[in-house]
């Protein structure tokens, strides 16, 4: 399997997924460009993102979106529609999972 990221709540309720299989390459590809928290997801194990660091994983997104093929440009924006439920909702946290 690939990565998949999920709205969690604190207590660690599964609210959403995304299971697009170009979330890797998306993440890959933020890494040659040395985004800060995009490029930084270990495919391996979960990474967590909380409503603060959505501030910087929000644009991050969106300017791969913009320069990307179409299919990581669809993961983007699945990823950015689970990120405004964590912005909408407290005690909740966007979480990669690597496989």
């Amino acid at each position: 399997m690939g990565i998949s990221v999920q709205v969690r709540t604190y207590t660690g309720a599964v609210e959403a997924t995304c299971v697009h299989r170009s979330i890797a390459a998306l993440c890959g590809r933020a890494a040659s460009r040395n985004l800060p928290l995009l490029g930084c997801v270990d495919p391996h194990d979960d990474t967590v993102f909380n409503r603060s660091q959505l501030r910087v994983l929000i644009p991050e997104l969106r300017a791969l979106a913009d320069s990307s093929t179409a299919e990581e440009a669809e993961a983007a924006h699945e990823i950015l529609a689970l990120a405004a439920q964590v912005e909408r909702k407290t005690h909740r946290y966007l979480v990669f999972n690597g496989d």
